[in-house]
């Protein structure tokens, strides 16, 4: 009778231990889900502040062509 009473004693700490893992685990892929979720969205606004970026960058670079070409007229027509 003793040794079945160690046993499910065993059964109940490995039980134990089981739930424990299992907690620690979904805790884990809680935390990775949501720090994913946060990434997701950071990347989502850099892509944004990229495109607007390359929109500011082509805008700059038709002004200053735009400059360069009315100092050659300019220049030109003097």
């Amino acid at each position: 009778m003793l040794v079945t009473d160690m046993t499910q004693i065993e059964y109940v700490l490995e039980l134990k231990y089981l739930e424990d893992r299992l907690d620690k685990l979904i805790e884990q892929y809680t935390a990775v889900k949501n720090e994913n979720i946060l990434l997701k969205s950071r990347q989502e606004i850099l892509i944004k502040e990229k495109e607007s970026l390359l929109e500011k960058t082509n805008l700059a670079k038709l002004r200053v062509e735009a400059m360069i070409n009315r100092l050659k007229a300019m220049e030109y027509g003097a």
